[in-house]
């Protein structure tokens, strides 16, 4: 399970999210044009919500430190209890396809970072506010 996959779980996801990480490049296909091979497309079963703003919240609020996962990556990795060091944030970019020239300029990549691990949690049936997501 990569890093992505572990913020997921810790949010209560579990194995029935749909991990949307990895390039969606399709083999060309060797079947003739008159004869398609059947596909085996995945069994898809509904997303169901999952309240990301109020596990986060309860969680700021047990929190002894004051952090603001709205804002800050770094900040809401620590309220899941995770590694929100430089290599982790970078392991995490990498998983998600940071581009390139975000990579060495951190205060960049952490806005990238957040941003996009929001709009993945809510691509995955996370109910993050729109204006998080902006």
């Amino acid at each position: 399970m990569g890093f992505f996959g572990t913020i997921l779980d810790k949010l209560g996801f579990g194995s029935a999210a749909a991990h949307p990480v990895t390039p969606s490049a399709q083999a060309p296909s060797t079947a003739p044009a008159a004869a398609p091979a059947p596909s085996a497309a995945p069994v898809v079963n509904p997303i169901a919500m999952v309240d990301v703003v109020a596990q986060l919240e309860q969680r700021a609020a047990a929190n002894p430190q004051k952090l603001n996962w709205r804002t800050s990556i770094v900040d809401l990795l620590k309220l899941l209890d995770m590694d929100s060091s430089l290599a982790a944030r970078k392991q995490l970019a990498t998983e998600l396809y940071c581009p390139d020239e975000l990579m060495t300029d951190s205060a960049k990549m952490n806005m990238w970072l957040h941003k996009n691990v929001l709009a993945h949690i809510a691509a995955n049936g996370g109910n993050v506010p729109k204006e998080l997501l902006d």
